[in-house]
């Protein structure tokens, strides 16, 4: 799927901004909180992505075995590496939870089923956030990474829909 991706990625250098075309209204509540993710590697970068009347956030891993932190980020403001080496808000940085994720894939089908790295960081994150309150995930994905089926173990965390260059599709 990697492999799969990187050829998708350099067949379709408009993708981000095709992407942020895709975005459904009204995921975010008023004042709400959405988190991109600074892309690593082929994955497709949603910070193109724009929620009217939000703020954005992005993820930080602060340690490899827990969940992620999300910390305000602006257009702009300073990155530094964080516990995995992906630039991230640095510490000072406000830290909130957000009420939409926007995750990136490897792979994912249309029942919200989502590969991700293999870490399990967003899995473990999503399933503390959806403990506190309610939390909309949305798969980052190209539209070619899409599976019939993506087998699911008892602790991931499925996706309410998924953003490709092509569309939107609503999960659940």
């Amino acid at each position: 799927m990697r492999g799969l991706r990187r050829k998708l990625a350099a067949g379709a250098p408009d993708a981000a901004v095709r992407l942020a075309r895709h975005v459904p209204a009204g995921l975010l509540p008023k004042g709400g909180i959405y988190s991109l993710y600074h892309p690593v590697g082929s994955e497709i970068d949603p910070r193109e992505i724009r929620l009217a009347g939000g703020a954005a956030a992005l993820p930080v891993v602060v340690d490899r075995e827990g969940p992620l932190a999300f910390r305000l980020h602006r257009s702009g403001d300073r990155l530094a590496p964080d516990a995995m080496g992906i630039l991230a808000p640095p510490p000072e940085a406000p830290q909130v939870e957000p009420d939409v994720i926007f995750t990136p894939v490897l792979a994912f089908d249309r029942r919200g089923g989502r590969l991700g790295q293999g870490a399990g960081c967003y899995d473990r994150t999503i399933a503390a956030l959806r403990a506190l309150k309610p939390v909309v995930v949305i798969g980052v994905a190209y539209a070619g990474q899409e599976l019939a089926d993506v087998p699911m173990a008892p602790h991931d965390q499925r996706l309410d829909g998924i953003l490709t260059e092509t569309g939107y599709v609503q999960v659940r």
